[in-house]
């Protein structure tokens, strides 16, 4: 389960950093108004990054669901 987690927040943390790329460079001044799917690609990466952190979150539910794993914290005391 660590490792899934791990993989997990390097895929998030590698579409932030995609989208930042992308976001930075922009479109090309002298680029036609054709190629929209080029200027999608921010939009698509951050939506990965959506789409992964839904995917962690829900792994973790199913994880606390099937016992693999348990809480911990602090005890309830009365």
């Amino acid at each position: 389960m660590t490792y899934l987690v791990i993989v997990a927040f390097l895929a998030i943390i590698g579409s932030l950093v995609v989208a930042l790329v992308f976001m930075l460079r922009g479109g090309d001044p002298g680029e036609a108004e054709g190629n929209a799917p080029r200027k999608n690609h921010m939009a698509r990466a951050l939506a990965f990054r959506v789409g992964f952190s839904i995917l962690l979150f829900v792994a973790v539910l199913i994880s606390h669901q099937m016992g693999w794993i348990q809480p911990t914290g602090l005890p309830l005391q009365r």
